[in-house]
């Protein structure tokens, strides 16, 4: 099978490379990515094939690669709530844009499709479990800007699923909730973390600086290891039949916990590592007004829980893996690349 990814050195990306090259010898991969750093234990292997730089800018490239492959996953998009608020525009322009000529290319060359949307599509429905086929999707008022990202999620839901109906695309939406793993954005230690809520929290560990958490902490998330998400992607991939012209739920409502309790909990292992900075031991969490954390164009979910009964059906799929353990490998991860050894996932990789 030949896969074409865009965004390949991103967290899902390149977990995915990983498990491809470790798992299909007779798959090959094309990857698109402005940094491609977190492949590198990967570049020199045969079956992988990389380009460096922007979508803009690799237009007709983009185009020959679609042409060519079996399936495409279009990952690139700005995933940082930050962003959301402070620079809309760009994460609409990628986001929606960008990703807008890529489906329109499956359409054209009639390439399969798997495109990663978001459980943030679902914005603040109160539905116990969110159903990838009954749940409403419900968002915020315009000016609370932090909605750029799931709106142009669900726009492009929409339109994928009409050129589904309409013109024949064969493709499958899977929605990630709260994927988590060693490769998730950037923990530096200098800079602290910047992404999503583990790499933004686990930054301020190694730094020895407090953990900000929006509002009181109690909203829930739903916390899945990128293993058990890449065990229902392969099944995905491998199972066009099954899986054409459906959107699946991928999330772990076993690891449901408040955001204080996952920082908690993420504080704890990392105070705990043998290699974590002396300075961990005085990190406190401290609850701010979420504008404080986000800026005025924010708003909050406050609870947020996958139906994955489709996904049991159709990719005989669950997930297994516990939060707890979940955390102790990405911290181990990060300790190590940071403070000490090569972390053992790298090598392995090879």
């Amino acid at each position: 099978m030949n896969i074409f990814m865009i965004g390949i050195g991103g967290f899902i990306g390149t977990s995915l490379t990983e498990r491809i090259i470790q798992s299909y010898p007779d798959w090959d991969i094309v990857g698109l990515d402005m940094n491609l750093d977190r492949l590198s234990a990967l570049l020199q292997n045969p079956r992988l094939r990389v380009r460096k730089g922007t979508m803009k800018d690799n237009l007709a490239w983009i185009e020959e690669q679609i042409q060519a492959a079996d399936v495409v996953l279009p990952l690139a998009a700005i995933a940082d709530p930050r962003v959301y608020v402070d620079n809309p525009l760009k994460v609409f322009t990628l986001d929606f844009e960008e990703n807008l000529r890529v489906i329109r290319l499956c359409v054209k060359h009639k390439c399969r499709l798997v495109f990663p949307s978001t459980s943030e599509v679902y914005g603040m429905s109160e539905d116990a479990a969110f159903d990838e086929e009954t749940t409403s999707l419900v968002q915020g008022p315009i000016h609370k800007e932090r909605w750029i990202y799931s709106t142009s999620k669900q726009l492009l839901d929409r339109l994928i699923y009409a050129y589904g109906k309409h013109e024949d695309l064969s493709y499958t939406i899977f929605r990630p909730f709260n994927w988590i793993g060693p490769h998730l954005d950037n923990v530096d230690a200098k800079q602290g973390g910047r992404g999503r809520a583990l790499a933004t929290f686990l930054g301020q560990i190694v730094r020895g600086k407090d953990i900000f958490i929006s509002g009181d902490g109690t909203q829930r998330r739903c916390f899945t290891d990128i293993e058990d998400a890449l065990d229902a992607l392969m099944t995905i991939l491998t199972s066009e039949s099954v899986c054409a012209q459906q959107i699946f739920n991928i999330g772990h409502p076993g690891n449901e916990c408040a955001i204080v309790t996952f920082a908690q909990t993420l504080l704890a292992t990392a105070q705990a590592h043998p290699l974590a900075p002396a300075a961990a031991r005085h990190v406190n969490i401290v609850c701010k007004e979420p504008t404080q954390v986000f800026g005025d164009g924010y708003q909050d979910i406050q609870r947020r829980v996958p139906s994955i009964d489709k996904a049991k059906q159709l990719l005989s799929w669950s997930p297994s893996v516990s939060l707890a353990s979940s955390l102790q490998k990405t911290v181990d991860f990060h300790m190590k690349r940071l403070f000490g050894q090569e972390p053992a996932d790298s090598k392995k990789a090879r």
